[in-house]
């Protein structure tokens, strides 16, 4: 079984390292600051979405998702030994 990630509160971890708001991310991805407070709170987010903060955050969110599988897969590798 694979971890979960919960994208939303990564997202918001990275935003107060930065010391920067929800209204400022929302500002960047031109939409509502209260989308924004209610798409943090989502477990998963669209790729294209999660492409546009990414880049904004300067963070590969993508990575944990990289890392996830990775592990799987080595586990199944380790379990069919």
């Amino acid at each position: 079984m694979v971890p979960e990630i919960h994208i939303g509160n990564l997202i918001k971890q990275k935003l107060r390292q930065q010391e920067r708001s929800n209204a400022w991310l929302a500002r960047k991805l031109f939409m509502d600051s209260s989308n924004v407070s209610k798409m943090l709170k989502r477990q998963y987010i669209d790729t294209e979405l999660l492409l546009r903060i990414s880049i904004i955050l300067e963070e590969d969110f993508f990575v944990y998702y990289s890392y996830l599988y990775s592990q799987s897969v080595n586990t199944d590798i380790n379990q069919e030994k």
